[in-house]
């Protein structure tokens, strides 16, 4: 079997920003208000004629140009998305034909808020299996087109964005690179998180979720850095789901990771969903916050209630 690691990460957002100003012209919010309970101050929005596929297909064009790539490289595409409007073509045939890339396997994968860490995760074991030689793993997701912009409570949240990794075949299974997946859900917790309906919309269950987050998933984080053969202490980063601040803050201590660099870019872009890692995870790349081959905890859960996470070497 191969080993795999991920050569180059990228993302993308749409250029109009949404602030907390805003939104307060909008619903009976303030900045204040905002910022206590969810850490958000902006996030980004997609207009009408930007769909899901054209986002994820400029964090994707992004990723192959950092990895020095061209579109006739890559035989795998995922995209993790749950705002897909249509059911066929899918996202990823979408995204390969607007790329130009030949003949790819072509999959979406909706889990959601998890979907990015359960993509990488799938095309780390094809790779590994030599089922595909380099893969594009995107996360995208448009939000705004599923958010009930009359409420308060999810209406503060939300924000459109992706990001994307290349993958690829490492020369064994022994060099450091993707590091073995811990994944599961909830499934009787399901309607936790929803998108549902006619027109589809996103509600939650707040207080249930951020339960669930900072009590269950810490010892869960912990083993799969266990999984990979590290303690917490040795991760150079740690990029959770970018749901909520006051999720992300008290998850990251649990976990231990007490040298990480930990992901915030939920302040500056809100919840974007299944594009919230590797939006987080390339911008820390993209700042020069960590450093090839560092040791970095991606951690994904929400949606379905499900969770994977694995650490990755950093590109």
């Amino acid at each position: 079997m191969n080993g795999s690691r991920i050569a180059a990460v990228g993302h993308y957002q749409p250029a109009k920003v949404l602030t907390n100003e805003d939104l307060a012209g909008l619903v009976d919010t303030s900045d204040d208000w905002i910022r206590s309970r969810v850490g958000i101050r902006t996030r980004h929005i997609a207009g009408p004629d930007e769909p899901v596929d054209e986002l994820a297909a400029h964090a994707a064009a992004k990723a192959l140009a950092a990895a020095g790539l061209a579109p006739g490289d890559i035989d795998l595409v995922l995209v993790a998305t749950s705002t897909a409007v249509d059911r066929s073509p899918n996202m990823a045939a979408r995204v390969a034909a607007r790329l130009g890339i030949p003949s790819p396997a072509a999959m979406d994968v909706n889990v959601v808020c998890a979907g990015f860490t359960h993509a990488l995760a799938t095309a780390d074991h094809t790779v590994r299996a030599s089922g595909a030689t380099r893969a594009l793993v995107i996360g995208a997701d448009k939000m705004s087109e599923v958010t009930d912009w009359t409420d308060r409570t999810t209406c503060v949240l939300v924000g459109d964005g992706a990001g994307a990794a290349v993958v690829e075949a490492a020369p064994s299974a022994d060099v450091p690179g993707i590091g073995p997946v811990l994944w599961g859900s909830v499934p009787e917790m399901g309607h936790a998180v929803r998108i549902e309906g006619t027109p589809a919309r996103f509600a939650q269950e707040g207080q249930s979720v951020y339960r669930w987050a900072t009590t269950q998933l810490p010892p869960i984080a912990r083993r799969a850095c266990e999984r990979a053969g590290l303690a917490p202490a040795d991760l150079a980063a740690v990029v959770l789901h970018q749901a909520n601040l006051r999720i992300i803050e008290p998850l990251a201590e649990k976990i231990g990771a007490v040298n990480a660099v930990v992901a915030r870019d939920v302040t500056d872009s809100g919840n974007t969903s299944a594009a919230s890692i590797p939006l987080a995870f390339s911008k820390l790349v993209e700042r020069g916050e960590i450093s090839t081959g560092d040791p970095v905890l991606l951690f994904g859960f929400g949606g379905n209630l499900s969770y994977a996470g694995q650490v990755v070497r950093c590109p």
